[in-house]
């Protein structure tokens, strides 16, 4: 029997033609679903195509699902349609609890799947001695038919059951209710002009407005809803010249992080004919004068297609030039992998440019531009911290820095001599986010036990005092220049939409300029914050909101979100779908795990390279306290995360299976392996992975790598793994590849789904409308798994 199990993991389908679908594909080894007359016989003809195609060397992955059914097709059973419940091994034919799930409390499943029949390819890699076997190698070409084919294969599995769960038509509704409520984002001040955006609610995009003064009506500058009929063209950046006269603004077409910026006047808002391109991340700087940007640009490998594996340069473009005549500026000689970015001083006098690789530490040189035979010097070329620009006022450059202080603190150096610049803003109690020069004052946000804080400073280090702010929320903004007297910031918290404040610099007085009703009961929801421990004693904080009624007897549906990277802190912010949540009747919890910024670089430090495993231990140990105060228990509970935090569950998934009632993770890097191999964006991430080309690295990385650490016949919670077909920061062969994994090694009847988007990318400019058709799926299948009702009316 052993024999024929391991023959029937090779078999591939036969050219398409009548047959009985398996995993979406037709199995020619039977042919028409097999009449018992004729089943000696098909059982024969199976044999005899397993052993040529065995001689063939093809080989394609069953999983043990597969296997049954395969079996049961040329012996003369029906086989069930994808809606019809699996007969299950108990008595009568009824499903049976796994261990795991008796274990666990999970209810039995009374279906499964058939996933769609993945090619499992030959593919191992070396890493110092150790064999690493790659079968869906082949998923990494994104642009083949065959991968194509995949994807499809896929969302025809995915999408109907999505559509179908019982919780997804309320969602979707609910969803666009939520969204649908005015809101404005923070201005930008040039010239005396205002420049914001706005969306009246109804809007898939948010539209680029401009002011003539605070309290004037703005109008309509760009409108990226007319772009596109779908909407999946987004405004992704503008940046206004000095003087308020000209826009520089990006777009992104359909999801992609490369971007298109175009030039357009501010008086009638008519175009230049300029057109600047091969462009990622870094944005633009104007020239004081106006006359054109300082920009990075990647190689170009074809006519309008940048190299985002090639490292780019500072160009500069001068308005109503053509873009193959832009004047190199500074270009990396002697580094394969820092990342120029180029800014202008408030005088015009200087380009600092930072350079940039990794998240820990960076180096800056400056460039003259009023002597046209300057060439850079460096500023600081000891690449032993991160030095961040924020300012000038004459020759004093301003920077915020980790440099001796890893809580952060602010300096300042004179451009003529920069080898002694002075503390302005010593290191503090809390982590420092940002500062800012505005007004001739420094403005700090700073990161007190995961809330902001804001401190204004005289230029001597004084303190001027604390900025007033509504609660314990999140704060963005304080932008501006030295010679304004006014800044905006932007307030928010679990329960509280975004609020835009205005700030009197000198008087240190904060007013609303404009704030968001949305249709909430948000005073029947509370947010509490808790500090638990993690498996090594590290306190950990996490915020809790849910209902004020809510009873702590062990059963409340759940939702545990995470990220742990990349010096970013999770400060608290609204979202409509985590809105849409509670309204279903869950309860969310946010924990701010080690390799964030809560508190500072050490805390950072502390979930990178060989200490990441402590971001997956810190976020368990927030599972396991949420189970031990009775706030829900593993079969009610969710889990999280997107990008870095969807590596988080893709790892917290096949290290405890067992944990979990249900998990989403989103757009994840799940082979830390080849991650780098993707792009040079991608390899800027090794500050907090590390690279498999490193011994000690690799042997860090493939102990929680999700991708190599599946496991077969292991029991994992219902999954539904999403990612989008035009993410080019995290590429969905991630994605992929774990799901054929997951689904070929799955020991239950557990689903494993993923769902792919199309016209969409990493998240940044997702229209709204399909922002509610991915939360709606994934709440729904949430809803499934966790045992939820759907809400009346």
């Amino acid at each position: 029997m052993e024999r024929w199990i391991r023959a029937l993991r090779c078999a591939v389908p036969a050219p398409r033609k009548p047959g009985v679908a398996i995993h979406g594909h037709p199995f020619a080894a039977c042919g028409s679903p097999c009449p018992s007359q004729r089943a000696a016989g098909k059982k024969r003809g199976f044999y005899r195509r397993l052993r040529h195609l065995r001689r063939r060397g093809t080989s394609l992955c069953l999983s043990g699902l597969t296997l049954a059914l395969a079996l049961a097709a040329c012996t003369g059973t029906q086989l069930a349609r994808d809606d019809t419940p699996f007969p299950g091994g108990g008595p009568r034919g009824e499903p049976m609890r796994t261990v795991t799930q008796t274990a666990v409390g999970m209810p039995a499943a009374t279906s499964a799947p058939v996933y769609p029949l993945t090619v499992r390819g030959s593919t191992v890699d070396s890493y110092f001695g150790t064999r690493v076997a790659d079968p869906y190698r082949w998923l990494e070409d994104l642009d083949s038919p065959r991968t194509a084919d995949w994807v499809r294969t896929e969302n025809a599995l995915t999408l109907p059951r999505l559509a179908a769960l019982p919780a997804r038509a309320w969602l979707k509704q609910h969803l666009a209710q939520l969204w649908d409520f005015e809101r404005y984002d923070v201005p930008v001040r040039r010239g005396g002009r205002y420049f914001y955006l706005h969306n009246d609610g109804h809007q898939n995009q948010s539209v680029l407005y401009v002011a003539e003064s605070l309290d004037a009506p703005g109008r309509v500058l760009f409108d990226p809803n007319t772009a596109r009929q779908d909407a999946t063209v987004a405004l992704s950046e503008f940046t206004p010249d000095p003087q308020g006269r000209m826009l520089a603004y990006a777009v992104s077409d359909g999801g992609t992080d490369w971007q298109v910026w175009r030039f357009r006047r501010v008086a009638d808002g008519a175009d230049l004919p300029d057109v600047v391109r091969y462009t990622k991340f870094w944005g633009v700087s104007w020239a004081r004068d106006g006359s054109g940007v300082y920009y990075s640009r990647y190689p170009a490998v074809s006519e309008g297609k940048g190299d985002d594996a090639g490292r780019p340069a500072i160009y500069f473009h001068r308005l109503g030039a053509r873009q193959d005549q832009d004047r190199l500026v500074y270009a990396v000689a002697n580094n394969p992998t820092r990342i120029p970015q180029g800014r202008v001083t408030e005088d015009g006098h200087y380009l600092v440019v930072t350079l940039n690789e990794g998240y820990e530490k960076n180096g800056v040189d400056l460039l003259d531009l009023r002597d046209p035979a300057a060439v850079p010097r460096p500023v600081f070329a000891a690449w032993d911290a991160l030095y961040t620009y924020i300012g000038s006022r004459g020759e004093e450059l301003y920077f915020q820095t980790t440099q001796g202080a890893p809580l952060g603190r602010v300096i300042a150096l004179d451009a003529r001599n920069p080898a002694q610049p002075r503390v302005v803003v010593p290191e503090a109690t809390a982590a420092l986010e940002g500062a800012s020069l505005v007004g001739g004052r420094v403005l700090t946000r700073y990161v007190d036990d995961a809330h902001s804080v804001v401190k204004v400073f005289e230029r001597d280090g004084r303190l001027v005092g604390e900025v007033p702010l509504p609660g314990m929320g999140g704060v963005e903004g304080l932008e501006g220049e030295d010679h304004q007297a006014e800044t905006f910031f932007s307030y928010t918290d679990y329960l509280t939409p975004v609020q835009v404040m205005r700030l009197d610099v000198p008087a240190n007085k904060v007013s609303l300029w404009h704030g968001a009703a949305v249709p909430v009961q948000a005073g029947q929801y509370a947010t509490e914050q808790v500090f638990y421990p993690s498996k090594d004693g590290t306190r950990i904080p996490m915020y809790i909101t849910h209902r004020r009624d809510m009873v702590r007897d062990g059963n409340q549906p759940f939702l545990l979100y995470g990220y742990g990277g990349f010096d970013i802190s999770l400060t608290p912010v609204y979202r409509p779908a985590v809105q849409a949540w509670l309204d279903l009747g869950g309860a969310y919890a946010e924990a701010n795990l080690r390799g964030g910024g809560e508190y500072g670089e050490n805390w950072h430090k502390a979930g990178t390279l060989a200490n990441k495993q402590r971001v997956f231990d810190d976020f368990i140990a927030a599972a396991e306290y949420l189970i031990a105060q009775k706030y829900t228990r593993t079969a009610r509970l969710g889990i999280h995360g997107r990008s870095n935090g969807g590596l988080l569950i893709g790892a917290v998934l096949t290290q405890r299976p067992d944990l979990f009632g249900a998990a989403l993770p989103a757009v994840g890097v799940m082979d830390m392996l080849r991650y780098q191999t993707a792009s040079a964006n991608a390899r800027q991430w090794s500050s907090d992975f590390g690279l498999s080309e490193d011994p000690r690295q690799f042997r860090t990385l493939r102990a929680y790598s999700p991708l190599q650490n599946v496991k077969a016949g292991v029991c994992y919670p219902p999954t539904l793994i999403t990612t989008a077909d035009h993410d080019d920061r995290v590429v969905p062969w991630h994605s992929y590849k774990f799901a054929a994994t997951l689904q070929a090694a799955q020991g239950c009847s557990s689903p494993v789904l993923i769902r792919v988007e199309t016209r969409a990318g990493h998240g940044a400019g997702k229209p709204v409308w399909m922002q509610i058709d991915d939360f709606a799926d994934q709440w729904a299948f949430l809803a499934k798994w966790l045992g939820m009702a759907t809400p009346k009316g």
